[in-house]
């Protein structure tokens, strides 16, 4: 993430914490700086939050904010000054890759579940970008972020195709295409039950949740970012549904999120879903099968597709011979 500034003007509204609980922080009323500031800022956490306030990098009104429990009052200008990351030095590693597409621009590769794509606490080692500067050195530094190369990500446990940069110009131009919401992106994902309809449209905004900072929630419009997620059902078994996704936005855990509100979350995905997997497998059934996109040099939309991987294969065999 590279060095931005922006600017917040708190009308008073309350934080979303259920229609029930609202009570004094209904419009109007004051609230906690660092409320305000997790409401808006999705991406981080709690402490996180609070270490920009204590550097000194959050300005009330024009003034730095004297605690992370200031009062805000409604009318109140929030600047916020977050800067860049601190680099840090990514050593490659020679880890197979299985590499759907290449050329001097881009790298389209087909990661297993478990691998995590970028390094973070807990995993400074093993990830999709060291392997990838082993495979293609020159995607170092592009970006000029600690994740070089990417343009987006995949949870650790979901399968399936992902796009990275090698060079400057290759990565604005793609990043380009997903935020304007041009890049058709399909995945297949298992869930338990069976959604209302055999395919529907889900519109339900995403924002961190509330008790849980590292978890998403679903929430009312005004408190969360847009989300728009289409399902279409491939096929239906006795207790399990196989379904199509497309993703018309970006949010984190945006697929297991809706299917979750729709009260058929993905299996094996013990965050959103059932904390005892319904079947015999050891990560989500989650899988990015297919991603359309204009790759630089071209005019056209170019797919890309990779098939399910086959502990997923085996978990739909298992189920058609019951």
């Amino acid at each position: 993430m590279s060095e931005k500034s922006f600017i917040i003007s708190y009308q008073g509204e309350a934080e979303e914490q259920g229609i029930e609980e609202r009570g004094a922080e209904e419009r109007g009323a004051k609230m906690r700086l660092d409320k305000i500031l997790a409401a808006e800022l999705e991406d981080y956490s709690r402490s996180k939050i609070q270490k920009l306030i204590k550097a000194g990098e959050v300005l009330v009104d024009g003034r730095p904010a004297q605690k992370t429990g200031e009062k805000i009052s409604p009318g109140t200008e929030i600047r916020v000054h977050i800067p860049p990351p601190q680099p840090t030095h990514l050593t490659p590693e020679e880890i197979p890759l299985d590499v759907i597409f290449e050329n001097e621009d881009i790298l389209v590769i087909n990661k297993p579940a478990g691998m995590v794509v970028h390094p973070a606490p807990g995993h400074s080692s093993g990830t999709l970008v060291q392997a990838a500067l082993a495979h293609s050195p020159e995607i170092e530094g592009v970006g000029g972020v600690k994740r070089p190369g990417l343009v987006h990500r995949l949870d650790q446990d979901t399968s399936g195709l992902i796009l990275m940069a090698k060079n400057d110009h290759a990565q604005h131009f793609l990043q380009a295409q997903f935020q304007e919401r041009t890049v058709e992106k399909e995945y297949h994902a298992l869930v338990d039950g069976h959604p209302p309809t055999p395919k529907g449209r889900i519109e339900v905004a995403i924002g961190r949740d509330h008790t849980h900072r590292q978890r998403m929630a679903p929430l009312l419009a005004k408190h969360g970012k847009e989300a728009i997620s289409e399902y279409h059902t491939i096929e239906g078994f006795t207790n399990h549904t196989l379904l199509k996704i497309f993703i018309l936005t970006g949010r984190t855990h945006q697929i297991r999120v809706h299917l979750a509100f729709l009260e058929c979350p993905v299996v094996g995905d013990t965050v959103y879903g059932r904390k005892k997997p319904t079947l015999p497998l050891k990560r989500q059934f989650l899988h990015a099968a297919r991603l359309s996109i204009i790759i630089p040099g071209e005019t056209e939309q170019r797919a890309f597709e990779a098939p399910l991987p086959a502990d997923l294969v085996q978990i739909l065999d298992e189920l058609r011979v019951r």
